[in-house]
């Protein structure tokens, strides 16, 4: 009973989190790992109840999506499919216990990304821009991690679509959240056939972030100091990650 609170409480703190800021898997995939879920089948289901989330964002972002003649949206999308699809087969094969030790460094990864985006991006912006091939391996790797991991995909990808030769916030966030629910269709399709989500667990979460999602959009308002929600939003991932990392020194 406690793990089910647990998941269940994570999934409406991390649906109100993503509608807000983001860094709701800080918390959900935490919470399936500590309900006894196995790491690699924690990962795959919390993927697969982040995507409606991203589905809503595509459409809330429709008329803001566009591409740039450095990479067309066909080649965006192939690329997008085959590295989310690697990117699950990578998790597929992946022994439980080398996720588990692997976890911590995701953790933190995604926790800088998440503190250090818009400095990160604003710097990229200021470099040249990619060319068509050196564009297309950056997607292509940020994709595959998108497919094994979650966490902090929105910022590698906005850093991407940066050096790509975006300039507009609007057009890159609709991609962002387009490339984002491609690759995460992918990758939850992939699991979905494998065998590994939790189902009994992802519809508990599933539930839980939708009206976590629903609360967060409601109130998203009334947060006039975002800089103090995204400094507890980092400090929730640095705990995250020193937890894992002392359970995986332990183990």
């Amino acid at each position: 009973m406690l793990e089910l609170i647990a998941v269940l409480l994570a999934g409406v703190a991390g649906g109100a989190l993503n509608a807000v800021a983001g860094g709701g898997t800080f918390l959900t995939l935490p919470a399936l790992i500590f309900a006894g879920v196995p790491p690699v089948s924690a990962n795959a289901t919390a993927t697969l109840t982040a995507l409606p989330g991203y589905v809503s964002s595509v459409w809330a972002y429709r008329r803001d999506l566009a591409t740039t003649a450095t990479m067309p949206a066909g080649r965006m999308i192939a690329l997008a499919s085959a590295g989310g699809l690697a990117g699950a087969l990578l998790l597929l094969v992946t022994p439980n216990d080398t996720f588990l030790a692997v976890v911590p460094w995701l953790m933190a990864l995604a926790t800088v990304l998440f503190a250090g985006g818009p400095r990160i991006v604003r710097r990229l912006f200021a470099r040249d821009r990619l060319g068509p091939l050196a564009a297309a391996v950056a997607l292509s790797l940020v994709s595959v991690y998108g497919g094994y991991f979650n966490g902090g995909l929105g910022i590698m990808l906005l850093a991407v679509l940066g050096l790509i030769g975006f300039t507009d916030l609007h057009a890159m966030n609709g991609l962002k959240n387009a490339l984002s629910a491609l690759l995460s269709l992918v990758s939850a399709a992939t699991y979905v056939a494998a065998g590994v989500i939790a189902w009994d667990m992802a519809a508990l979460l599933a539930a839980a972030m939708i009206a976590g999602g629903f609360l967060g959009a409601h109130h998203a308002r009334r947060i006039t100091d975002t800089r103090r929600l995204k400094q507890f939003i980092t400090a929730v991932g640095a705990a995250m990650t020193v937890i894992f990392l002392v359970r995986s020194l332990g183990a």
